[in-house]
């Protein structure tokens, strides 16, 4: 678990209640049962019309990844390839196909797949380049949708605070309704800017980064898969691997 987003998390909840409390609001002005419709829901409705179902799916799959993100070793992945360069200059590129069924990740086994059936590198780095780019492109098209959560939910709150206030002009003849009227209105838009600022802008944040940080991982098992085939030396390709981890 990322422990730095949890205390973010922690930190964003607690600077909106107590700082409320310390302006004299209290808790009670931050509950409200139509700001949160106009905004949640408001939020939610606008992200549907603008996503396509796929994507949508794929934004909730990667969610989890603002808290577990992917776990990948860079170090361990060296290691292995560095390993198959050793064998498969010991045993030939079909030494490592007994290794296909062991490897878990999938690009990688695509990768290793290539290298064994003796492909030219030019056109394995194309393979491999072009399901990189996909990935990379799907992933970053789900974390937009928490981006776009974060475009729509302030206009959202400021919707709020509009209807609250019409309402309250509605009750001038009534002076005891106007200051809670009036605080029920702008409800809405702490809600809306609160959410943008404090949650859904900073999840497409953190999963831009990490889509990035798997994108270059991948960068650098393309780059060994494609010494492995052009028969480098292992220690040459290790040296030139390490270069990703800075």
């Amino acid at each position: 678990m990322d422990l730095l987003t949890l205390i973010g998390f922690v930190l964003a909840v607690s600077a909106i209640v107590v700082g409320s409390i310390l302006k004299g609001a209290g808790l009670v002005a931050l509950v409200s049962g139509a700001a949160f419709t106009i905004v949640v829901i408001g939020t939610i409705a606008a992200i549907c019309i603008q996503t396509p179902l796929g994507v949508m799916r794929h934004a909730l799959r990667i969610f989890p990844w603002v808290m577990r993100p992917p776990a990948h070793d860079a170090p361990a992945i060296i290691g292995k390839i560095v390993e198959w360069s050793n064998l498969a200059r010991k045993q030939g590129l079909l030494g490592l196909e007994p290794l296909l069924e062991k490897e878990a990740d999938d690009f990688v086994r695509k990768g290793l797949q290539l290298v064994v059936d003796g492909g030219e590198p030019d056109s394995i780095r194309a393979m491999l380049d072009v399901e990189l780019g996909a990935r990379e492109h799907a992933d970053t098209a789900a974390a937009r949708v928490f981006e776009g959560m974060g475009i729509y939910s302030p206009t959202l709150g400021i919707i709020g605070a509009v209807l609250g206030l019409m309402a309250v002009m509605q009750n001038l003849a009534d002076p005891s309704k106007l200051g809670h009227g009036i605080a029920a209105a702008f409800t809405a838009t702490v809600y809306g800017i609160g959410l943008a600022n404090l949650f859904f802008l900073p999840v497409a944040a953190k999963l831009k980064g990490t889509i990035a940080a798997q994108s270059q991982l991948r960068e650098m098992i393309i780059e060994g898969m494609i010494s492995i085939a052009q028969g480098e030396n292992p220690r040459a390709i290790e040296s030139k691997l390490q270069g990703y981890l800075h």
